[in-house]
């Protein structure tokens, strides 16, 4: 699947793992391809930093503005994320989720149920559609809509390869042309001020308007594809390894057609083994799959020194990848955990929201089975690696893989 997003960049890529825990490729920077290194590197903002040379300042603020956490680093960024950290918690970021996807999931159950095939990729459109409309504020119910919210976000991140240091003028042009109404619409959420919306508690917290807005515009970029594209992979995943576990009341095994004949010992254990498999889907497939960094102090990482203006790839796939296949039975180390959604002072803020809207929609799905992939095929031409369609039907499998 990596191949067919980055057939060039990808095989480089793996090239560098065997190169050693951390290298310096010229003209790329210095690619940190080892877990603990990776790390250290993150957990070090003052060192390491997001607004310079070489890093993701360079991509976004010419598109976002300056003050939208992804680009920002010191006092200014922990003030900022201290007003956020509020924002999702898990127990409103499952109820924002539930109340969201409560009638589409409810729809895709009956089709399941019914015999027909879901394209669990299309599904996963509009169901990420859907939640980041209500987080932005959009005021639309049409499945056409939520599509089309998450095909404008998946161009502009299109425009990025693993090779990209900055946007072109005719670039930051388009990506302006999406987000800028997305923004007046945030803006008009922000202003009416009401605490049932997102944009609505982020005046509560005490965020002004232009803050509210750049935040808008890079939960939009950033928790849309994350989720839409791990949620089809780890369906295919959990498939392919016969590995499922039934969300249903009656706990019953398995989930699809050639799964465990072995029941669990109720919801608790269910909850865990999908919350691991979520973290295990993650891992394997890397839905971030490199990280940038510019280097602002003389220090070393590993053995390779580094100065002020270096650049600093982190192969989050490489250290991701470097632990085995896709087994959720297997604790992830402390070095690793949870290292795709970044570590330290630029640890993802929506990360309570992406898990809730994951383990939502994969419970759904498996508490319809058993359930078989009767058709899929790779994307290509994509940032994060990803299915292009991915289709599941219930009861045995009747077509190719």
């Amino acid at each position: 699947m990596y191949l067919a997003a980055h057939p060039v960049a990808y095989p480089l890529l793996r090239g560098l793992a065997r190169c050693g825990p951390v290298v310096r490729v010229p003209g790329v920077g210095v690619v940190v391809n080892d877990a603990s290194c990776a790390r250290s590197v993150l957990m070090d903002g003052e060192t390491f930093r997001k607004d310079g040379p070489g890093s993701p300042g360079d991509l976004w603020t010419p598109v976002l503005g300056p003050s939208v956490l992804l680009n920002m680093e010191g006092e200014a960024h922990r003030a900022l994320r201290r007003r956020l950290t509020e924002l999702f918690t898990p127990g409103y970021a499952e109820a924002l989720v539930d109340d969201v996807l409560a009638v589409p999931l409810q729809a895709v159950s009956r089709r399941l149920a019914s015999g027909e095939t879901v394209d669990v990729v299309a599904m996963m459109r509009v169901m990420a559609g859907a939640v980041i409309s209500r987080v932005i504020g959009l005021e639309t119910a049409s499945e056409n809509d939520f599509r089309s919210l998450f095909e404008a976000g998946e161009r502009i991140v299109s425009m990025v390869s693993l090779r990209t240091r900055r946007l072109s003028p005719a670039q930051i042009a388009r990506a302006r042309a999406v987000l800028d109404p997305l923004g007046d619409i945030a803006a008009k959420a922000y202003a009416d001020g009401s605490p049932s919306t997102v944009m609505g508690r982020m005046r509560t917290l005490g965020l002004s308007e232009t803050e509210a807005r750049g935040a808008a515009a890079a939960f939009f970029l950033t928790g849309t594809e994350t989720v839409a594209t791990l949620v089809p992979r780890l369906i295919a995943l959990l498939h392919d390894t016969s590995r499922a576990v039934s969300g249903d009341a009656s706990h019953r095994p398995g989930g699809f057609a050639d799964g465990p004949e072995r029941p669990f010992g109720g919801a608790h254990e269910a909850a865990d083994f999908l919350d691991r498999a979520i973290d295990e889907a993650m891992r394997a497939t890397t839905p971030t799959p490199v990280m940038l960094r510019s280097v602002h102090a003389e220090t070393r990482i590993a053995d390779v020194p580094v100065r002020p203006g270096d650049r600093v790839l982190i192969a989050t796939h490489n250290c991701c990848r470097a632990y085995g296949p896709f087994d959720p039975s297997r604790p992830q180390p402390p070095e690793l955990r949870r290292l795709w959604f970044g570590a330290g002072p630029h640890f993802c803020l929506g990360y309570p929201l992406a898990m809730a809207e994951i383990r939502t929609v994969t419970r759904t799905l498996l508490a319809a089975g058993p359930l078989t992939i009767t058709r899929r095929q790779a994307a290509r031409g994509v940032l994060i690696p990803t299915y292009r369609r991915l289709h599941i039907k219930r009861g045995p499998e009747e077509g190719p893989r």
